[in-house]
């Protein structure tokens, strides 16, 4: 008897309903973190200050989303979009010389070719198009017949970075799809509007293009390059004003051609950029929040 009591003591503590209070269903939060955009600006040979700022960025822990460049800051962003760290692209920034990307030319429409250039970049992304890079990329040139404002994302990398960088009077036009096309730094010479309308909730943007105080100007090309960047001045001004920060390298005193001041040109990359981190963080951080109320 006691048995059969147990048994039935048991089957209705196993089937008796549970009365628990409801609770209303949680509602699931996606927090994104803000899309931060690393942009390069043309400056020629000033460019390399670019390697220094990525170095330092890396070294802080501070990884972009994307990349987008100008001209010089093309053919940085491109390797570094392609995978290689700072100091690989120091390696190969000391490597690089004038006649690696220099196929001069009777002056028809341009002393260089451009073409070394395009198979230099080529060589070294192993033949990767744009859009198999490993971080998103875009190359910035200027449409010669319109004058309009054009961006690469797709297709031959070497190309795209060849077309963004041909300065009027140095380099020839780069024909695409029966298309001419020149420098970047005629429409954007750093080009925060396009890395906002690719989607950057945060701008990092880096500007070697400040009016040399130093420099000396020796030689056409360095005429040339000296012209180009005083002309996309006002249009820098008004492009920077869309940054969330600016990082400016003293490149000053430095020719628009010395490559023989690659090596200061990186160190003042490398100050200028460690001068912004705290400035960086803070922007990042206001991003971020930003981001998730609009999630809410």
């Amino acid at each position: 008897m006691h048995w059969g009591w147990l048994w039935l003591l048991l089957a209705a503590c196993t089937t008796a309903p549970m009365h628990l209070p409801t609770q209303a269903p949680l509602k699931a939060v996606i927090v994104t973190p803000p899309k931060v955009a690393l942009v390069l600006g043309g400056g020629a040979v000033r460019g390399f200050a670019h390697v220094g700022v990525i170095k330092v960025l890396e070294a802080q822990g501070i990884v972009p989303d994307m990349v987008v460049g100008t001209s010089a800051g093309s053919v940085v962003g491109a390797l570094y979009a392609a995978g290689y760290s700072g100091f690989e692209l120091q390696k190969i920034a000391f490597k690089l010389d004038e006649d690696t990307v220099g196929d001069w030319s009777l002056p028809d429409r341009g002393f260089i070719k451009g073409e070394a250039l395009q198979n230099y970049i080529n060589k070294i992304v192993q033949n990767k198009p744009i859009e198999k890079l490993r971080k998103p990329f875009a190359a910035i040139a200027t449409d010669l017949q319109s004058g309009e404002m054009v961006i690469f994302r797709r297709g031959n990398l070497g190309q795209a970075v060849r077309a963004s960088s041909s300065v009027p009077g140095v380099f020839q036009p780069v024909s695409i799809n029966a298309r001419e096309y020149v420098d970047g730094g005629l429409t954007s010479p750093v080009p925060v509007r396009a890395a906002r309308d690719l989607g950057a909730d945060m701008v990092i943007a880096v500007d070697i293009s400040a009016k040399p105080r130093y420099a000396k100007i020796e030689g056409l090309t360095d005429v040339i390059l000296q012209t180009f960047s005083i002309m996309g001045q006002s249009i820098s001004a008004h492009e920077l004003a869309n940054a969330d920060v600016v990082i400016r390298p003293d490149t000053g005193s430095f020719g628009s051609s010395d490559f023989a001041k690659k090596h200061e040109a990186i160190m003042e990359g490398e100050k200028a950029a460690q001068a912004m981190i705290p400035l960086i963080r803070q922007k990042i951080q206001q991003a971020a929040e930003r981001k998730a109320k609009e999630n809410r």
